[in-house]
């Protein structure tokens, strides 16, 4: 069991992998991103470490970072209004002696007096580009079986196919890795390998003074990634444990991968397989049920709270508030928060961001291989 002497801090960056989703993060990051008619990506990672007892956790945002704030608020809907511990939001800039960063290096250089306030022994770190319901305390109680200096979560599947074209490093550093007997012997940084490759899911545990002790040697030798720079360089030296997730797990690489995991979830495999565990906690909205309005044709779709059909809707995701008028039709889309779809308009294969109008008569079709996004506001 882990217990008060094997408690564990949190560390979230929610920025990681941006430039994934360059029309999704125009207006928020990564962590705030929509998913699943009424979550944001930060839910699951955040909901799953409230779960596992992890109750203090910090958020490092690096920009773009308001719509999360407005998300998470006090962090009430996780338990995390606490007088020890709780949520806490690291804006850049925090404090005087704070600076730019790039990497995790960087970032966790900035709050390295934080760092050694704290009490808890364990600190875990992950991005939010991935959507899993994560049991945490099987990895702590993993690494600390296996004595490891750190534990690093992975996946068996076949590279995303954005990695697979990518010609540079634009997207961010993605990293495989080669394991021996439960131990990362090699680490992979932006491989191109075919098949089955056992992919780092970016969740990361390590003592806390062994953290500081890590980061402070290699900010002071000007390093950024943790994996790339720290990590890779010691595995002879450090003993790098492999934590294998069995679950369900959704990666967001890119705009048709968004459009795929959520589409994924109108299976109802899919979506036992994501929400048959422990509760994901999101904002609360308080807003009437979905009504459905005499002569609406609803099939196979996943709809959130104070949604008003009126006409059809086939395949589709839609998010709180939104509204299908009369004689409308909407097949395979994802209608993100208060979007309209106006009388006589016909719409397949859009991803519609919050506060877009599709006004009356309109027709927009996008394809399976290429989803058309609307930004947010905008009316058409």
């Amino acid at each position: 069991m882990v217990n008060s002497k094997t408690s564990a801090l949190g560390i979230i960056f929610p920025n990681s992998y941006d430039a994934l989703v360059p029309e999704l993060v125009n207006v928020r990051l990564m962590a705030s991103i929509p998913f699943a008619s009424r979550y944001r990506l930060i839910d699951f990672i955040l909901s799953s470490m409230t779960h596992c007892d992890i109750n203090n956790i910090s958020v490092m945002v690096n920009n773009n970072y308001h719509s999360l704030m407005d998300h998470l608020d006090s962090g009430r809907e996780w338990d995390l209004v606490r007088k020890n511990g709780g949520l806490h939001i690291f804006p850049p800039f925090m404090e005087k002696s704070a600076k730019p960063y790039t990497g995790r290096v960087g970032a966790l250089a900035n709050i390295l007096d934080f760092l050694r306030d704290e009490k808890e022994k364990y600190v875990v770190i992950t991005d939010t580009n991935i959507v899993v319901n994560f049991d945490f305390k099987a990895m702590i109680r993993s690494h600390i079986e296996s004595g490891a200096d750190v534990t690093i979560a992975y996946n068996q599947q076949e590279l995303p196919e954005s990695f697979m074209k990518s010609q540079s490093n634009d997207l961010g550093y993605y990293y495989t890795f080669g394991i021996d007997n439960g131990r990362i012997t090699k680490i992979y940084v932006n491989a191109k390998d075919k098949g089955v490759q056992n992919f780092s899911m970016n969740i990361f545990v390590v003592e806390r003074e062994k953290l500081i002790d890590l980061i402070n040697t290699a900010f002071v030798r000007g390093q950024e990634y943790f994996e790339r720079d720290v990590l890779l360089p010691q595995l002879s030296k450090l003993n790098v444990h492999a934590y294998k997730h069995e679950g369900y797990i959704a990666r967001i690489c890119d705009m048709k991968s968004y459009f795929d995991e959520n589409m994924k979830l109108l299976d109802d495999y899919n979506l036992d397989a994501l929400f048959s565990g422990p509760s994901i906690y999101t904002k609360i909205r308080d807003d009437n049920p979905t009504r459905y309005i005499e002569g609406a044709k609803v099939q196979n779709v996943m709809v959130a709270d104070g949604c008003i059909i009126e006409g059809e809707v086939e395949d589709s995701i839609l998010f709180r508030g939104v509204k299908v008028a009369r004689g409308a039709k909407v097949k395979n889309c994802i209608l993100m928060q208060d979007s309209v779809v106006e009388a006589g308009a016909d719409i397949e294969y859009l991803v519609m961001d919050k506060n877009v109008t599709i006004t009356a008569g309109k027709e927009m079709k996008g394809t399976g291989t290429f989803p058309v996004y609307i930004g947010k506001h905008q009316v058409v």
